[in-house]
């Protein structure tokens, strides 16, 4: 138990480090370490919201029943039993916020790769339009965003949620 503990604290204390480096500091140095290629943007992109799932999918892992996962135990019900009606059910919505709030920082890091390192995509073009004051552009290219995280919420995540829901349901 306390070697567990020990891991806890370890890990509490680097993703209290990753969560407080600003997200440009990650994208310069990234781009310093590996060059102005893609696998610089996305490793910068990850390092910036990574910790931010482990955050929210770990605070779902603690708050488990641990009645529901005795009883799983006394009726030695299988791995897959037990993570289908008992362990996703309840850590569902944090992984749910988890992915929600990841695609919301996760375009805002991407643009601001593109940016300072790249010289094509939406970030770069928003930053052609900015030299311009291309307003109408701008505004273009967020309702955009806006329309594609519109399709991604009523294409993958409600239909996620509701499929959840019919499963807890069945309980």
């Amino acid at each position: 138990m306390a070697h567990r503990h020990r891991i806890n604290v370890f890990s509490d204390t680097v993703l209290v480090v990753l969560l407080n480096i600003p997200a440009l500091v990650t994208i310069m140095l990234a781009y310093i370490w590996f060059g102005l290629i893609e696998t610089a943007a996305i490793f910068a992109v990850v390092l910036n919201k990574l910790p931010n799932v482990i955050v929210s999918i770990r605070e779902g892992a603690r708050v488990i029943d641990p009645k529901l996962t005795q009883m799983a135990k006394v009726y030695r019900l299988s791995r897959f039993t037990y993570y289908r009606f008992i362990y996703l059910p309840q850590i569902y919505p944090y992984i749910l916020l988890a992915a929600r709030n990841g695609l919301s920082l996760i375009w805002k890091i991407v643009l601001v790769v593109e940016l300072l390192g790249r010289s094509d995509g939406v970030g770069f073009a928003l930053h052609s339009l900015f030299q311009f004051f291309d307003i109408a552009g701008i505004l273009a290219y967020t309702f955009c965003f806006i329309g594609i995280v519109f399709t991604i919420e009523f294409i993958l995540f409600k239909p996620f949620e509701k499929l959840i829901q019919k499963g807890r349901k069945h309980v």
